[in-house]
């Protein structure tokens, strides 16, 4: 299994909001970089990531898992970008956020911490159960 980070912006689409779709889950879309793009690319079913609120918040909220492979997007009319289905599966207690994420020299590789605008990115072992410790779920 892989780890993996999904960027949203809350207003556009927030953690209540993918909660709301429960099982079916909801396509990630929009994704216009071709880096995020081919990580998409590489999940596979029951791949787990965080759902990170960006702008304001600026952190974990939650862990989602990948429900459907990459499939091309709709919205993209010349047909080379796609997307992923995800699904909600655990609300952090306590988010975490980038400047305590920043803050641990453990996470200083994480690529959260040296590429912040990549929407789409890989999250390591370590890295993953550091976070979610911080947040409060147990691993």
């Amino acid at each position: 299994m892989a780890y993996w980070l999904f960027k949203t912006e809350p207003g556009a689409w927030s953690w209540d909001d993918q909660l709301k779709r429960g099982d079916a889950g909801e396509h990630w879309d929009g994704v216009r970089n071709h880096q995020a793009g081919n990580n998409m690319k590489a999940m596979k079913i029951g791949d787990k990531g965080f759902f990170y609120h960006s702008v304001n918040e600026k952190s974990v909220v939650g862990i989602v898992e990948v429900c459907k492979l990459w499939y091309l997007d709709p919205s993209d009319p010349k047909g080379k970008f796609g997307m992923v289905d995800i699904r909600a599966l655990e609300t952090f207690p306590k988010p975490v956020t980038l400047a305590e994420v920043k803050a641990d020299e453990r996470l200083s590789e994480m690529p959260l911490v040296i590429n912040t605008r990549l929407s789409v990115q890989p999250v390591d072992a370590k890295s993953w159960k550091i976070i979610c410790r911080m947040g409060g779920i147990k691993v």
